[in-house]
């Protein structure tokens, strides 16, 4: 079994303001990270990793809130695929999120949370921002940039628009755009949190400080969708099918007849534990803006133009959120700028988060790519 990681847990304030693709700048940003593994003397052992939507900087220690290991525990450590006994291995909370960074719970110059108040922020912004901290800690070259789902779109950015900054760029389960299918399952979680009552248009920071509520039903069912979009059918009939949660016949009423409504309903109640609506909003809007090819120019291959970088790229083959020929898409604009790249399609049977599960062929590819 999996064992958490000791990590050093720091915040660093960025030296200068951070300016944003929408034409604001956002002062005093701060930046919650966490570090595992030694840096060397050269310091070119560093590797970056970007958390997907719903992830945060605990990679492989644990979480202060729920308590679980950390999100890729499986993948960092020691003699693991990102293996700390060689690697310094960073991972941060992205601007807009809510575990320590600056987002929409963070108080603003004068005091009060900005709520939505917070300027909306891009994909891009939020690698400026990690830029910002690699330079902070005289990073100048990493390993890696590796990321998965929404963290491999930053990887991605990474290597567009900071292409001196990697020697390889890991992206697994990812696409170079969001797709109308995946804008619209954002749609739904935002428009269920803004129906919730208790959102009180984003000002619900002081009412749940005084033991009022945020938006928590509301959250709970944005969560319950998106994570339909990252599981597949095949697994889903294999663990729930049809079968009925604690009862030997329907009914014939709206509580949780099936098994898969009853962990629909856990996932979404649980999350409201550790995670921030207005959070929540931001940065499902960032992906829905993210476009790689748009910002450089409409062709996609453009935006790796200058890139010296390795890159490996990683899809599974029950991925519908993600899924293969997105991979590829960006894989033929690397091939037509002649950067190497590798590709390969991963048989799993869990979905979009086969990247967070035991897919044993998943870790050869992570250490052999790495080594």
């Amino acid at each position: 079994m999996a064992s958490s990681l000791a990590a050093t847990d720091r915040i660093l304030v960025l030296p200068e303001p951070l300016p944003l693709d929408s034409g604001q700048v956002l002062p005093g940003v701060e930046i919650a990270f966490e570090t595992y593994g030694a840096l060397a003397a050269d310091r070119g052992n560093a590797i970056l990793v970007f958390h997907a939507l719903t992830g945060d900087q605990h990679l492989a220690s644990p979480h202060p809130i729920t308590g679980k290991p950390g999100w890729w525990d499986r993948m960092v450590g020691p003699g693991k695929p990102i293996d700390t006994d060689r690697f310094h291995v960073i991972c941060a909370n992205i601007i807009g999120g809510c575990m320590g960074s600056t987002g929409p719970a963070s108080l603003d110059p004068e005091g009060r949370a900005y709520a939505m108040r917070f300027p909306v922020i891009t994909v891009r912004d939020m690698v400026r921002a990690q830029v910002a901290l690699l330079d902070a800690l005289g990073i100048e070259r990493l390993h890696a940039v590796v990321g998965g789902s929404m963290g491999g779109m930053l990887a991605l950015s990474l290597a567009a628009n900071f292409p001196e900054r990697a020697a390889r760029v890991l992206a697994i389960a990812t696409a170079a755009r969001h797709s109308a299918q995946n804008i619209a399952f954002h749609e739904v979680g935002r428009q269920a949190i803004m129906a919730d009552p208790d959102w009180r248009g984003g000002d619900y920071y002081a009412a749940s400080g005084s033991g009022g509520k945020g938006p928590e039903k509301g959250l709970a069912v944005a969560r319950m969708a998106a994570h339909i979009t990252y599981l597949s059918e095949a697994g889903l009939t294999e663990k729930f099918g049809r079968r009925l949660q604690d009862r030997a016949a329907k009914s014939f009423g709206f509580d949780a007849d099936f098994q898969i409504e009853s962990y629909l309903r856990y996932q979404g109640l649980s999350f409201t534990d550790r995670f921030d609506a207005n959070s929540y909003l931001y940065i499902t809007r960032a992906m829905d803006y993210f476009d790689l090819a748009e910002e450089h120019g409409g062709r996609l291959a453009d935006a790796f133009a200058g890139c010296a970088a390795r890159f490996c790229v990683i899809s599974f083959d029950t991925d519908w959120l993600y899924p293969t020929a997105e991979s590829r898409a960006i894989v033929h604009a690397l091939n037509a700028v002649a950067a190497p790249v590798s590709f390969v399609e991963l048989s799993a049977p869990y979905g979009h988060d086969s990247f967070l599960l035991e897919v044993p062929a998943l870790d050869r590819v992570v250490q052999g790519f790495l080594a």
